[in-house]
């Protein structure tokens, strides 16, 4: 099953299907070039055959259903909602494009990335970000949620608090208190 539903499998390449044959059944001839798919007998799609690197996509625009074609997402639009939650998201989200020679292959990650707003905010998803950024090679989606379920990003910003607050401790002695010395 491929990560849109109007996409069937074939050899792990995916290829689009007008989205009103969903959940049908079709049968699939496929040679050297192309990749023609059936319903009932009638042809409803030809595709060039994918080859090379596995999980590439080839997608028809017209199959997609009319809100997917209104609102199809887009390197840009990630980048944009990213930006609007701060500059280490911003980072991190054209990183996971950066991963990925199909642009189409970094949405589900960046998606997922994103709504963690939704649950966590964006103060906190921008600092977990930052955190991650910090110290994880090729930050992803599982180490930004483990962050915030952990609170790691919370507690990185109360250290810090501590520390300052550490450098400008006074310190008082006994003979302050009133301590007397037993020596």
């Amino acid at each position: 099953m491929s990560d849109f539903p109007f996409h069937i499998s074939i050899e792990k390449m995916n290829y689009s299907v007008p989205y009103e044959y969903v959940g049908n059944y079709v049968d699939v001839k496929v040679t050297k070039r192309t990749v023609t798919v059936y319903y009932k007998m009638n042809q409803i799609c030809t595709h060039d055959r994918l080859y090379g690197r596995i999980n590439q996509y080839s997608t028809n625009e017209s199959h997609m259903p009319e809100n997917h074609q209104k609102f199809q997402w887009n390197k840009d639009r990630f980048m944009k909602w990213a930006a609007s939650i701060g500059d280490n998201t911003s980072i991190l989200v054209s990183k996971l494009f950066d991963r990925y020679k199909v642009e189409e292959q970094a949405y589900k990650g960046c998606m997922s990335l994103l709504k963690l707003s939704d649950k966590y905010g964006k103060t906190r998803l921008e600092n977990a970000c930052q955190l991650a950024l910090d110290h994880i090679s090729q930050p992803g989606y599982k180490n930004i949620k483990m962050i915030l379920q952990s609170n790691q990003d919370l507690k990185d910003k109360n250290d810090n608090v501590q520390s300052e607050c550490d450098m400008h401790a006074f310190v008082r002695g006994k003979d302050y208190y009133g301590g007397k010395n037993n020596g």
